[in-house]
């Protein structure tokens, strides 16, 4: 029989999880707005400015693989929203604007994506959870995976992959009205800042609702042993 509490987690290496998202916010947030501005000062059209910006998050996935040497759900999903968005951008007229509207579509995808794997065995943000919540070693991924046998942290990643569904959804419409509404510049600025600035919230929200999920859950089984005694 299980116990009543989750296990703690390994020790993870600190230095190696910070490289990781000091890369992360360079490639997918900076590189795109730098590879847009510097394209389009030499010429280069709208649409071809937006979609060099995309080369930054793909480089990132490919530091992620030859960093672990091994593709996990994260990379995987986001290869696949990259190619989805490339297709869109060949889809219709290269108009900037319509591009970036088409990147909101597929960013509203990825909500509906969060609560159809609600019927999954596991929902998304367990994986992504996963990735954010260990080093990927070995020993943090096994901790992570065992995890699932509790109800309380079952009901956690449900209830935080409906969370982020909601917001992604609520983010492409804003994103759409602010394409629409500003200069190409502006809304290329809006785009690539918007949703980060989404996902800073949802993450922050994230993390106070996991911290209070656990304080409940400790205090439940303190009063449980308690009651034991």
């Amino acid at each position: 029989m299980s116990s009543p509490t989750p296990p703690p987690a390994p020790a993870r290496k600190g230095s190696a999880a910070a490289l990781g998202w000091v890369l992360s916010i360079g490639l997918n947030i900076v590189a795109p707005i730098l590879i847009y501005n510097q394209l389009k000062a030499h010429g280069a059209t709208d649409f071809q400015a937006v979609l060099a910006g995309g080369l930054g998050p793909l480089v990132d996935i490919a530091v992620y693989l030859a960093w672990h040497r091994r593709a996990d759900e994260f990379a995987l999903i986001s290869l696949i929203f990259i190619a989805l968005s490339g297709v869109a951008a060949l889809i219709g007229p290269h108009d900037a604007k319509l591009l970036l509207a088409k990147d909101s579509v597929v960013t509203g995808l990825f909500g509906v994506l969060c609560l159809v794997t609600l019927a999954a065995r596991r929902p998304l943000m367990f994986y992504f959870g996963r990735k954010f919540a260990t080093d990927g070693t070995p020993e943090q991924v096994a901790w992570w995976n065992g995890l699932w046998q509790y109800e309380g942290f079952r009901r956690v990643q449900r209830n935080l992959t409906i969370g982020w569904g909601v917001g992604f959804l609520i983010e492409a419409v804003v994103r759409v009205v602010c394409v629409y509404s500003l200069t190409d510049g502006q809304a290329v600025t809006v785009n690539n800042i918007l949703p980060y600035a989404v996902t800073g919230l949802l993450v922050f929200w994230t993390m106070s609702y996991a911290r209070r999920s656990q304080a409940r859950g400790q205090a439940a089984a303190a009063a449980a042993a308690a009651q034991r005694a």
